[in-house]
């Protein structure tokens, strides 16, 4: 069992990107994806401690039902929103990617970097080519 996890949207490129770099540090991670396997309200509140981060930081708006819910009202509290993210588990933001290193929403997908606790074992690009880690297993993207 890898001491890393994913939780991860298969059909999200930056979360692709992600599992790609956690891959290249030769990892296999635990892979939770979290569309058919929902975390639960005290898993949620968990990885937003862990996280350092408001629940409304963690609500995705774009291809969610977001807008039709009218999330942006300040009037709805941090209970009512957790329990939209576990009626709805498309809104709530990804990849989060929990290491011995630390919790945290890789975007941008480069952001896994500085909580891997193996290095890179060699190049690896976005899906849309951008070079984020060089042959060397330097990091390329800030």
């Amino acid at each position: 069992m890898s001491d890393i996890t994913i939780f991860h949207n298969p059909a999200c490129g930056t979360s692709r990107n992600v599992l790609a770099l956690i891959r290249n540090s030769g990892v296999e991670p635990t892979v939770v994806n979290y569309l058919k396997t929902p975390p639960g309200r005290d898993k949620l509140v968990e990885l937003l401690a862990a996280m350092q981060m408001p629940v409304r930081d963690l609500l995705r708006r774009k291809g969610t039902p977001y807008d039709d819910l009218k999330l942006d009202d300040p009037a709805w509290t941090d209970e009512q929103l957790l329990a939209f993210m576990v009626a709805h588990p498309i809104l709530m933001n990804r990849p989060i990617v929990v290491t011995p290193q630390g919790t945290r929403l890789c975007r941008p997908s480069e952001a896994v970097l500085d909580i891997l606790p193996s290095p890179q074992l060699g190049a690896s690009k976005k899906e849309d080519g951008e070079l984020v880690v060089d042959e060397k297993g330097q990091r390329v993207l800030r």
